[in-house]
């Protein structure tokens, strides 16, 4: 695991997004890149700057296909707070994707369960996903996969806690009535087959759980734990987030960055 540490969210969303593009544009050419997205407020600098690499010609989605990882049961996909329209607004609106390479998970399936079967399929014909990229929750979650979830699940309905969805409540009027009470969701392993994951955590609301994540163990309370066992899972965190960690644990991951940078700069000089 790499933790990589700025100093806010704003410089955290800027790496973020660089390495996203430059991972996009190494791609070789003869397949698609697949890319997991999620949604929720700690993508949303990302997305800024994705869509800045984008207009500044920088950057290309022509080759990209889509998962997301979850979505509301009961919102349509033109409901102001589906999953869907979110992601339209704040990424897919303003890109060059091909729409019909867009997979998000659909709400207002007749069978979930078939949804849910049908979406692992389609990862699974595209290869699997090359980049998963997601956020935590206070609690430690990914996706919906809230604490308690297996960490071998797979895409399913899930039902929400109270915690979540008072969470959520600001989309939707601060009233936590309003939030569905089910979502259809990746599952822990689903994101683990990526053959990478980056995670974006801001804010001393998610210190706790990213001291948990990173410094205890593998826990089904705190499903980004797996991280743990992932061969190149990269958190990128803001100071506030980092604020519970061990000051040994900082120094470790910052020295490690600095050695990678170094052998970076090195490689490159030779190269030129």
């Amino acid at each position: 695991m790499r933790l990589i540490i700025h100093p806010n969210y704003e410089d955290a969303s800027r790496w973020a997004a660089g390495y996203i593009a430059g991972r996009i544009g190494a791609h070789k050419a003869d397949r698609p890149f697949v890319l997991g997205l999620p949604t929720g407020s700690s993508p949303l600098g990302i997305y800024r700057e994705l869509v800045r690499l984008y207009r500044e010609k920088k950057l290309s989605f022509a080759a990209v296909r889509t998962f997301n990882m979850d979505e509301y049961v009961g919102l349509d996909a033109g409901h102001p707070q589906s999953y869907h329209r979110f992601m339209m607004e704040n990424l897919f609106d303003h890109v060059d994707i091909d729409k019909r390479n867009i997979h998000i998970l659909d709400g207002m399936a007749e069978d979930p369960e078939r949804e849910c079967r049908l979406y692992e399929e389609a990862i699974a014909r595209e290869g699997g996903i090359e980049l998963f990229l997601g956020g935590m929750g206070s609690d430690g979650h990914i996706a919906f996969n809230e604490p308690g979830s297996s960490l071998h699940s797979r895409t399913r309905i899930k039902t929400l806690t109270g915690e979540t969805k008072a969470a959520n409540a600001r989309f939707f009027g601060g009233d936590p009535s309003q939030v569905p009470a089910t979502a259809l969701t990746v599952g822990v392993g689903t994101v683990m087959d990526a053959r990478e994951v980056l995670i974006i955590v801001s804010g001393y609301k998610k210190a706790r759980a990213l001291r948990a994540v990173v410094e205890e163990g593998i826990n089904h309370m705190w499903t980004l734990s797996c991280l743990q066992m992932h061969p190149r899972a990269i958190i990128v965190c803001d100071e506030e987030a980092a604020d519970e960690l061990r000051v040994g644990t900082v120094r470790y991951f910052r020295d490690i960055e600095k050695q990678t940078l170094r052998a970076y700069r090195e490689k490159t000089e030779r190269e030129k």
